[in-house]
């Protein structure tokens, strides 16, 4: 009795998590329908095709409600600065070296950057995502209404690009959110940054590991990446005079010189009209302090989280590192 109560349980945690409920309002699919056909010439009875075959998932939006940005820095910091992550990194680096190279001399955006982005991503390409692109943008664009626009305006470029690209709708996986291929681009970035590499008229970041490195690479110099110019930096500070600068927003708003005058210690000295963000991380029993610059922020600009930047910086020093450190005892 045990053993078959055991199985039915297994059966029915399978059903819930494989489980797609329905479209809560089948006219928002027709308006959909009608505006992809009138603004972009899509055949009405191919959209009809595809969102028959749509599935809406439960598993989605449960997802969704339970983002990692939530956590404090101790623990996200954990997921993602792994001494496995790390040796993948290095391996990552060797295997796709030409690739690397040739992206940093074209987009100017170190190769550690672009690697350390794919790593945080999807592990360098082992998690790229299981859902189909189709199922997660329809999920969230019509069942989601919290950012029903959003998901909707990426629904029409992921159609978009399936045809520019060539490709069945039906086919793409992604995350749950509709992220997409090793750099995780959602649609509307694929279109507007993702990069040919080997010229072949294709661009591929599935299984194309040069197109997604060169991808990565032209979304952070389209966002005025600064060629050999720091990231981030730690300070301390004595006294809470430092909360003042501890504002919303990502973007550079202050300057060292007006930092120091709130007892704020650098431990590497910055020019006075450097611009900067002071940012607080969370530790168990502590905060750490830390001075986001221009090429900070721009990491944000790919996941706009200061957690997702710190993750991608420090994995980025870490890969370097022990790169560095695996050259000189291989001399």
């Amino acid at each position: 009795m045990k053993l078959n109560r055991y199985f039915i349980t297994l059966i029915l945690l399978f059903l819930a998590f494989n489980s797609h409920a329905t479209f809560k309002d089948q006219n928002a699919i027709n308006v959909f329908i009608e505006q992809m056909h009138n603004k972009h010439d899509f055949n009405k009875a191919d959209l009809k095709h595809w969102f028959d075959n749509v599935e809406i998932k439960e598993s989605i939006l449960k997802a969704i409600s339970r983002p990692a940005e939530g956590m404090p820095w101790h623990k996200y910091r954990k997921i993602f600065i792994t001494e496995s992550r790390i040796q993948g990194g290095v391996k990552f680096w060797k295997e796709n070296e030409h690739a690397l190279k040739k992206t940093a001399e074209r987009y100017s955006v170190p190769p550690e950057i672009i690697v350390a982005i794919i790593g945080v991503e999807t592990l360098y390409g082992k998690r790229t995502g299981t859902y189909r692109v189709i199922d997660a943008l329809s999920t969230l664009g019509f069942n989601y209404p919290k950012r029903s626009k959003f998901f909707l305006r990426e629904l029409e470029s992921f159609l978009l690009l399936c045809r520019n690209e060539n490709m069945d709708p039906l086919e793409p996986t992604g995350s749950y959110a509709g992220a997409m291929g090793l750099p995780q681009f959602m649609p509307s970035s694929f279109i507007a940054y993702a990069a040919d590499f080997e010229d072949d008229e294709k661009r591929d970041i599935w299984s194309n590991t040069a197109d997604a490195i060169a991808s990565v690479g032209n979304y952070f110099a389209k966002h005025h990446w600064k060629k050999n110019q720091a990231i981030a930096f730690p300070v301390t500070a004595q006294g809470d005079q430092y909360k003042k600068f501890l504002t919303s927003g990502l973007r550079p708003d202050t300057t060292i010189e007006k930092i120091q005058q709130m007892n704020i210690t650098l431990v590497d000295p910055l020019p006075a009209t450097t611009k900067v963000k002071l940012l607080a991380f969370k530790q168990p029993d502590t905060t750490d302090l830390w001075l986001g610059l221009n090429n900070f922020y721009v990491i944000t600009r790919y996941n706009r989280s200061p957690l997702y930047a710190m993750a991608v910086f420090q994995l980025s020093q870490a890969i370097l590192g022990q790169k560095n450190t695996f050259k000189k005892t291989n001399k």
